[in-house]
């Protein structure tokens, strides 16, 4: 049976050599008659180590980081292949300390699975949230929503279930479903981490918005800056979509749900919500003026459900574990978990998952 060994396809892997490090360990495999196969899975978010290549053993994954091209035939030689000691070594992976210590429910999957294979997804819990919300009802489903406390992640903090409860009481004859990805914020990442790493929880965090509310057509806007996200998410659509969790009959349920990506030039501005649906209409970029507020008249006036990237990840695993799990992390009005980016001139820059509460001094 093959080992399999991961390289990272983040984006900020690849600008580190990822590419290469994965081709030129696919050629000295070959070269020894090693049976090996490569996965190419997201990054785990420690971004000192990248690139970071694991290797599965039977004992759980080995790390190795950050692997350069020099680096590969040292490492066939320590036995890699088979979690073999080498100056890069950092054991399991699980056990890295800076792992070790987070809460990781919306990015429970990244770096772990091969982010677009629906199999893998399927196997780590993935869909499980979309079918419980397809076998309850609109009102059900925003009640979890609102009961755990989930709150907007893009900054503004708003309760997410109030926004969704506003959508599914008001009648229209086409309503939307809108995710803010246009993550401009200097030193941030964790959107990217999600779309390049785990598209299909926020395409099944956006499909049971849909379902919640009655939206049956959903777009990503996504910064133009972004191609491997895009890339990802456009290729994650056309496959969900063929596996039947898209489109005029989701799953046999008898809703329907369409999604596509759209891409922003690079206006800052369009990270403001009303901003992005005047850009999503073709118009300038320009914040509009409330009331109307875009739950009651949205994207092309219609009532519109619009999130970032992190609030709509976090659906799937409420609507898989229940609003009460997601309820016992955190404390006081914030709940769950926030994923934190560390980014600038520090040692151990990269992603940190916790639940609210923490301080800074625990945090750095």
């Amino acid at each position: 049976m093959s080992v399999r060994i991961f390289v990272p396809r983040d984006s900020s892997a690849l600008s580190m050599g990822a590419d290469a490090v994965a081709a030129a360990i696919a050629i000295e495999a070959a070269r020894r008659g090693a049976d090996i196969s490569i996965v190419r899975n997201g990054s785990r978010g420690l971004y000192w180590l990248e690139p970071m290549v694991e290797v599965a053993t039977p004992a759980g994954r080995v790390a190795y980081g950050p692997v350069t091209l020099s680096d590969v035939p040292s490492l066939f030689d320590a036995g890699f292949a088979q979690g073999g000691k080498h100056r890069l070594s950092h054991g399991k992976t699980d056990d890295i300390p800076y792992l070790q210590k987070q809460e990781r429910l919306t990015f429970a999957r990244v770096g772990i699975t091969d982010p677009l294979s629906l199999e893998d997804y399927a196997a780590h819990g993935g869909w499980r949230g979309l079918r419980n919300a397809l076998a309850s009802d609109g009102a059900a489903i925003v009640k979890q929503v609102s009961d755990s406390g989930l709150r907007g992640r893009g900054g503004a903090a708003f309760p997410a279930g109030i926004k969704w409860k506003t959508v599914l009481d008001t009648a229209a004859d086409q309503k939307y479903v809108v995710c803010n990805a246009d993550e401009g914020d200097s030193g941030t990442f964790s959107d990217r981490m999600i779309m390049e790493g785990d598209p299909y929880v926020l395409i099944e965090g956006m499909i049971i918005a849909g379902v919640a509310t009655g939206a049956t057509r959903g777009y990503i806007y996504v910064r133009s800056e972004y191609p491997h996200a895009v890339a990802a998410l456009r290729r994650a659509i056309e496959l969900a979509g063929a596996a039947g969790y898209l489109g005029d009959d989701v799953l046999g349920s008898g809703k329907a749900f369409a999604l596509e990506v759209r891409k922003g030039a690079g206006a800052y501005i369009c990270g403001e919500e009303t901003s992005l649906l005047e850009s999503l209409e073709g118009k300038r970029g320009m914040v509009r003026y409330k009331p109307p507020l875009p739950a009651i008249e949205g994207l092309f006036g219609k009532p519109t459900v619009i999130n970032n990237v992190i609030t709509l990840a976090s659906v799937p695993i409420i609507l898989d574990r229940g609003a009460e799990f997601y309820r016992d992390f955190g404390m006081g009005r914030s709940r769950g978990t926030l994923p934190i980016q560390l980014a600038g001139n520090l040692k151990h820059g990269g992603l940190v998952e916790k639940a609210f509460g923490l301080t800074l001094r625990e945090l750095l």
